[in-house]
């Protein structure tokens, strides 16, 4: 079931990406064109970075253990979605005009923190293969990737400030991200304060004489 299972989910990550295409090729993007693609590889990113970061929790809570074999391409799909974001604007916005993006960068915050964001995530994709977790070893590997919470982060930062006023949307995204985020932190306190209270259990009580 898996094996053949994969290929339509790698399909239906593709279906964003197609609808855009739909849409351009009936001209069907509206009056912004380029706001309209923007926006949607922009929501996509995020979709996909949480994706992401809820099969571990999913796939423990519920024991499903074959779900960790997706988690590699949702992660791979919001970079191939960061990375049309960043073209868009880049290219279709200001036409890799570099003194138009500099002076956008230092007008607009937003940006920034999206383009950190967007870095972030190079390295994730580079190193995602099993060729580099043997390289650089399981622990390291993993402490390389935990750069994508700070890229989440960034995400729906980027988001609530462009916006400004309906926060609607990136509230919900960053609601999302808290209650993973959360997960994740509780499953690596709970074993060490569940250590610290055996050991204060554990420690001989000393009595004081009453005077």
């Amino acid at each position: 079931m898996i094996r053949w299972f994969k290929p339509v989910v790698f399909l239906a990550c593709l279906i964003p990406l197609a609808l855009l295409g739909w849409k351009a090729y009936n001209h069907t993007l509206g009056a912004n064109p380029i706001e309209v693609i923007t926006h949607a590889t922009g929501d996509w990113i995020l979709r996909f970075l949480l994706i992401t970061l809820a099969v571990t929790p999913i796939r423990k809570l519920t024991g499903q253990l074959w779900l960790i074999r997706y988690r590699r391409m949702f992660g791979l799909f919001a970079f191939f979605y960061a990375t049309l974001h960043f073209l868009t604007y880049i290219w279709l916005d200001k036409f890799f005009d570099l003194h138009e993006m500099l002076h956008d960068i230092a007008k607009r915050k937003f940006i920034t923190v999206g383009f950190t964001g967007f870095v972030l995530l190079i390295p994730l994709a580079l190193t995602s293969t099993k060729g580099w977790i043997r390289r650089l070893g399981g622990k390291r590997w993993q402490a390389l990737h935990r750069l994508i919470y700070f890229s989440a982060i960034a995400g729906v930062i980027h988001y609530w400030w462009l916006v400004k006023a309906d926060i609607h949307e990136p509230l919900k995204y960053g609601a999302i991200l808290t209650v993973l985020l959360g997960y994740r932190i509780a499953v690596w306190a709970g074993p060490k304060l569940a250590t610290h209270n055996a050991k204060s259990l554990s420690e001989p009580r000393v009595e004081v004489p009453e005077r």
